[in-house]
């Protein structure tokens, strides 16, 4: 780690996160109906329209333009001429999965007969390298610049949403650079961005004022902060014009907002809109649960780890696992315990971590690591004493 270290994160009112919501949201309903749901939903938005492509198979039936609908204006996007929940166009493309694709995860999959376990040979979905991280640096073993980041972002929706700045609209992003002292603990924070969408008649002064007061400083520690701390609040000058209307959003486009913030490595699949066969998603989640309880346990201070998968095939070609020189055994042996604690096959992870239930759509804004204010099954510590009974 050098002296400094950025991160961003963005709203839910941005258009990326718009349309990882609405895949998620798509994904959530279809789990409630059909636990057994394969979803792959691709959305992407702009000025006046939303647009969903994939493939699903299921046993649902779900309403997805009033999901879209309905997203949208949860989000806060009423009212508004260029991208409105209620006049703009919802356009749908919908096929089946692949029969070739299905052909390697059903082969060794679940048995759907009345008390039948599934069987934990399942295959993966697809190929994939996955990466999850940890660290104590932080209360949610998170990088500290995605844990502030997420934090301002969090807080800029909160003041919205509460009346507090009534002149702020659902689009806005967050930026923290983190100053590191000599033996790699956070010192200050060097520098904070804020871009927020905002009405007309507010002016940039206003704005900085109330962003430092309400949602900087409501934040960040004060300790952090000291007068050579640079603030950037709209730094353009004018951010009316926003949200989709001034700038199209794509599903699985905030791939290092969603993990961890650019700290450690990232594997290239996104999450938003995919069931829990896709190891993209399954497998990244079960990556950050085995390395937080194996951070927890003390194995190290930080840690990454490898998954790799092949589609069709049930257990990880490869398990690899990085501890930035802070492990108190080798990187070796915390594999072995790896495999003798968790089983990363995905119809075993899907298990462990009861993933087929509507909990996604919670998920697509503010990151799915390292979350506070809402129970995921991956951030669980509950391997922490198994593993110490190896060390």
């Amino acid at each position: 780690m050098g002296k400094y270290f950025t991160s961003e994160s963005v709203t839910e009112g941005h258009p990326d996160k718009i349309a990882d919501q609405i895949s998620d949201a798509i994904l959530d309903a279809l789990i409630e109906q059909d636990p057994y749901s394969r979803v792959a939903a691709e959305t992407t938005v702009a000025t006046g329209l939303a647009l969903v492509v994939g493939e699903i198979t299921t046993n649902a039936y779900v309403d997805i333009p009033k999901i879209v609908r309905n997203t949208i204006r949860e989000i806060g996007y009423t009212k508004n001429g260029g991208f409105d929940a209620d006049s703009i166009s919802v356009l749908t493309s919908i096929d089946e999965q692949s029969a070739d694709i299905a052909l390697g995860v059903d082969k060794a999959y679940e048995s759907k007969q009345e008390g039948v376990k599934e069987d934990f040979g399942t295959g993966a979905g697809d190929q994939g390298i996955i990466f999850g991280y940890a660290t104590n640096e932080t209360a949610e073993y998170l990088p500290p610049a995605i844990s502030f980041a997420h934090k301002l972002t969090r807080q800029l929706t909160e003041v919205r949403k509460n009346g507090t700045l009534e002149y702020l609209r659902p689009d806005g992003k967050s930026q923290v650079t983190v100053e590191f002292d000599d033996d790699g603990r956070v010192a200050r924070i060097d520098t904070i961005v804020i871009s927020t969408q905002h009405t007309e008649e507010v002016t940039l002064e206003q704005i900085k004022k109330d962003v430092i007061k309400h949602i900087i400083k409501e934040v960040i520690p004060f300790g952090l902060l000291d007068d050579k701390t640079k603030y950037y609040v709209n730094p353009t000058g004018r951010f009316v014009i926003g949200g989709p209307q001034g700038d199209a959003g794509l599903t699985g486009r905030k791939i290092i907002v969603d993990s961890y913030g650019g700290t450690g490595r990232h594997g290239g699949g996104a999450f938003s809109g995919k069931d829990p066969t896709k190891v993209d998603r399954s497998g990244a989640y079960a990556a950050r649960w085995v390395v937080k309880n194996l951070v927890a346990a003390g194995v190290a201070q930080k840690a990454e780890i490898e998954l790799a998968y092949a589609i069709g095939v049930a257990k990880p070609v490869s398990i690899a696992v990085e501890t930035f020189g802070t492990g108190i055994i080798t990187e070796e042996k915390i594999v072995d315990i790896i495999e003798k604690i968790f089983d990363l096959r995905p119809a075993a992870i899907i298990d462990a971590l009861d993933l087929r239930r509507p909990i996604y759509k919670q998920t697509a804004a503010y990151g799915h690591f390292g979350r506070t204010d809402i129970d995921l099954p991956w951030e669980k510590l509950d391997k922490v004493e198994e593993i110490k009974s190896y060390l």
